[in-house]
């Protein structure tokens, strides 16, 4: 139950992947993007899609309306504003070289980043509207006081946090003393488990709590990943068997695995058929111990909006 009141199903779809190469313009082909879409929500029962825009930059909310809308009442789309963008080369992946994350939380860039996502999205409210990240050159409840303003004014429903790699337990906490927030999006997943506090305490708040990179940015699932071998013998995919731990590890994960394939999305949505004892969970815990899977590491803020 989402912030009390929207019941979602905890295996939904994260569309990032929904736009052109490094996140920039639309999708290579639109017709598989939205077909994608229809499938996950109009047949194998996807309820919960999370996106963001800074993820096209807006393309993909745009592909999503034109996927869904009219959407089926039970739909939550959640999406974040307050993430700049200066080209597909931002989030590249390269040795010695940081992504470009950058936040932009003055109030009145994220009123104007609300507004274009609800007239891409064609909703007159945002199901869940959470900042991208936290500014730090902004004070806390200028940022969260805007969003605030707008969920009074019935534009924002419910209001998140999102950590680029994670929101620590102070911030989630000051947060808090600002505004309701009833999810908070950080990186984590089997192999890395260092928001593993944060998690802990979003369950004690009753606050949905949102891995990204669930499968280790596909570290844990490519040919040679850990998963991937684990899964050999298990009659299972990697994937499925780092959904499922994650599923598995706390009753307040909300889990948003992304992908371009159909036959990739149908499997996922499998991994909440797969049991295996504690002790072959045990094992694979221990295999994953080994692992590293990559994270990206913000620039200091003033650097990155200088560049």
């Amino acid at each position: 139950m989402l912030g009390g009141d929207l019941k979602v199903n905890r295996l939904g779809y994260g569309a990032m992947h929904l736009t052109g190469p490094g996140m920039w313009g639309p999708p290579a082909d639109p017709d598989k993007a939205k077909y994608l879409l229809r499938r996950a929500v109009r047949e194998l029962g996807v309820n919960f899609i999370d996106t963001a825009d800074s993820y096209g930059p807006g393309y993909n909310e745009q592909i999503i309306k034109e996927a869904l809308h009219p959407y089926p009442d039970n739909l939550v789309i959640a999406t974040k504003g307050g993430m700049l963008r200066s080209g597909p080369e931002d989030w590249v992946r390269a040795e010695g070289r940081a992504p470009y994350i950058v936040a932009l939380g003055r109030p009145e860039y994220l009123r104007q980043q609300v507004e274009l996502s609800l007239y891409r999205l064609g909703r007159e409210c945002i199901d869940l509207y959470q900042l991208h990240r936290i500014d730090p050159l902004v004070p806390l409840e200028d940022q969260l006081g805007a969003l605030a303003d707008l969920q009074q004014q019935g534009k924002i429903r419910h209001i998140g946090l999102s950590g680029q790699p994670e929101v620590t337990i102070d911030q989630l906490e000051a947060a808090r003393a600002i505004v309701d927030i009833v999810a908070v999006e950080n990186l984590y997943n089997i192999a890395d488990r260092s928001g593993e506090a944060v998690l802990e305490h979003a369950e004690k708040e009753n606050i949905a709590f949102i891995p990204w990179f669930p499968l280790g940015h596909g570290d844990l699932v490519g040919p040679a990943g850990i998963l991937t071998k684990a899964a050999e013998t298990l009659g299972c995919t990697g994937a499925q068997l780092g959904l499922a731990w994650l599923l598995r590890h706390s009753p307040n994960t909300l889990l948003i695995p992304g992908t371009t394939s159909v036959s990739h999305l149908e499997e996922n949505l499998k991994a909440t058929d797969l049991q295996l004892s504690d002790q072959q969970w045990d094992e694979i815990e221990a295999q994953c111990a080994k692992a590293t899977p990559w994270r990206p590491t913000a620039v200091p803020a003033q650097e990155g909006r200088a560049r």
